[in-house]
């Protein structure tokens, strides 16, 4: 690498790091600044946003904003929360499995907000540790990212292997991360179980017992979502958020089956899939607003279509600035590590899991990096296998649905540490991401290698 290669990357770098301290929408936008001194300081041709990615991000949260504002989202909570209250011994097991398909079905973690006051207070009221099932069931939320069909991180993930040669289909995805994910939450929940003291033999949570106005914070309410009304609009709201995602896996389906050389979607002339997630998610939308009371305002004014518009600008600033670098630098980085990928392509992994640490978005590590993998020659099913890498937000615990957990836990047991890194998330995290994606890549690379490496163009 060349001076000014380490200037222009430490800049990347710098802006990520101080868009990640201000969060939220500064991502994105301080993304910008380092963009900004690249193509105007330092003279680089601009690379291209990712559009294709953001309008289908548009397209899916504000279908989830109705979801949410005719009530149907707390129906689906409802239904989480009596399967909980039901089997409370198990709590650290089921929690996340609860906060995990509710992302995979709503395609944003941030879905946890609404449920993980329902879990501290369950295990709490049980007398077991919150933080076993807290931070494991915060870790889920965002696992489900990479195995819901309308999320950032698998349509970034199809669109752009297509574009490379690798016709790779949405079910063809989840049929690796779904299970491989599951999988890697059960391991993180079975070391959870046990995790710490148990509370009557916990000295500071039997200290927080003594004073009476903190056990009346602790034991005094129940948090619960079961005194809602749930009105037929809000249930209708859910049947039509289900029936977009059928019909969505039923097109991509399409996209599986041959008719002699082309696939079934080509033959019959229907358009891509990124068009197709756009055109049924925005009329799911409008039959939310029309048929189940969807209140616009009320949809906008969710967290979930918020979250969702945050998303949006962050993958802007941070996959336009990171392909920026990258594009005007591809021989240079083919010349410094096709060794590495040739002897160990897996290692892309190690590189998914450090740039998401950076920028908190599985979407826009997807969107960043996985042109440059391409690029670098890696085959398709490997970067399929390594895919659960794309998470490793948790290891600094500066997200939103991390803090929200802390605060949630009234006992006080899901911390952040002293040292910042000895966290509730960092044991789930890790355990969960690592067995996710050894298991993601024996499935792709090694039980079924070649169903995997058959859909090249």
């Amino acid at each position: 690498m060349t001076i000014t290669m380490i200037i222009q990357l430490l800049i990347v770098l710098l802006a990520l790091y101080v868009g990640s301290r201000y969060g939220s929408l500064a991502l994105g936008a301080i993304s910008g600044i380092g963009l900004a001194i690249l193509v105007f300081g330092f003279g680089l041709k601009p690379g291209t946003p990712p559009t294709d990615v953001i309008y289908i991000i548009i397209a899916a949260v504000t279908c989830a904003g109705t979801l949410q504002a005719s009530g149907g989202m707390d129906w689906m909570i409802q239904i989480a929360e009596k399967m909980l209250r039901r089997h409370p011994d198990h709590i650290t097991f089921l929690a996340p499995l609860v906060t995990f398909f509710l992302t995979v079905l709503v395609g944003t973690g941030h879905v946890v907000y609404t449920i993980m006051p329902i879990i501290c207070d369950i295990a709490l009221k049980k007398g077991i540790r919150p933080e076993r099932p807290c931070g494991v069931a915060s870790i889920a939320s965002q696992v489900g990212i990479t195995c819901s069909p309308i999320a950032a991180a698998v349509v970034a993930f199809v669109t752009i292997s297509n574009s490379n040669g690798y016709m790779v289909s949405i079910p063809q995805v989840l049929m690796v991360t779904i299970p491989s994910c599951v999988i890697g939450l059960m391991f993180a929940a079975a070391a959870s179980y046990r995790r710490g003291k148990d509370l009557d033999k916990d000295p500071v949570f039997q200290a927080r017992l003594k004073d009476p106005e903190t056990y009346k914070y602790m034991y005094g309410s129940s948090a619960t979502t079961l005194d809602k009304e749930i009105t037929k609009e809000a249930k209708s709201s859910v049947f039509v958020f289900l029936g977009a995602l059928f019909v969505i896996v039923c097109f991509a389906f399409m996209q599986m089956i041959k008719v002699g050389d082309v696939s079934l979607a080509k033959y019959l002339s229907i358009p891509k899939m990124n068009i197709i997630i756009q055109i049924i998610m925005l009329t799911a939308a409008a039959c939310n607003i029309m048929f189940c009371k969807a209140q616009p305002k009320k949809a906008v004014a969710g967290a979930v279509w918020q979250s969702g518009m945050v998303a949006v600008v962050a993958i802007y600033g941070i996959a336009w600035l990171a392909d920026t670098y990258f594009a005007n630098y591809m021989d240079q980085m083919k010349e410094m590590l096709g060794g590495i990928v040739e002897q160990a392509p897996w290692a892309i992994a190690l590189v998914f899991f450090a740039v998401s640490v950076l920028i908190n978005s599985q979407g826009a590590v997807v969107v960043a990096m996985l042109p440059l993998a391409y690029s670098l020659g890696i085959a398709g099913p490997v970067l399929l296998g390594v895919m659960p890498s794309v998470y490793g937000y948790f290891f600094i615990p500066n997200y939103p649905s991390d803090i929200a957990t802390v605060n949630f836990d009234r006992s006080g047991t899901t911390v952040i540490g002293k040292y910042l890194l000895n966290h509730s998330f960092m044991m789930p995290g890790l355990i969960s991401v690592t067995v996710s994606t050894l298991v993601s890549y024996l499935i792709t690379n090694v039980l079924f290698a070649g169903y995997f490496a058959g859909f090249i163009s």
